[in-house]
């Protein structure tokens, strides 16, 4: 197997990971699920609802997904660097998530 082949396949698995980790986080708290994952209402609902095989075809798609959340420098630099205050970084990394848009359809 080639590295291509290799790629492809690894971003498969995330795929398909990513969306039933999506899906279980929505069914068991949907608010929680949006919040976490950085998704509208609409969006959250249309991946709680897929069927299996929808899941298994959606998943196979050769491109990632799943998108990098921490797109600004400053705010990655941030939450990665250690600090004298390690205990609250989660919640810091939650405050900065939470001033993003969510996803909306296009």
């Amino acid at each position: 197997m080639d590295r291509s082949s290799e790629t492809l396949d690894s971003i498969r698995e995330i795929n398909l990971s990513y969306i039933m980790l999506a899906q279980r986080m929505l069914r068991e708290d949907k608010a929680v699920g949006m919040f976490r994952l950085g998704l509208s209402s609409e969006l959250a609902d249309l991946l709680a609802g897929l069927s299996l095989a929808q899941i298994v075809k959606l998943a196979s798609s050769d491109q990632l997904l799943c998108f990098f959340r921490f797109n600004d420098h400053a705010m990655l630099s941030a939450l990665t660097h250690t600090s004298r205050h390690a205990e609250v970084a989660s919640t810091h990394a939650a405050i900065l998530l939470a001033g993003q848009p969510a996803e909306q359809f296009a």
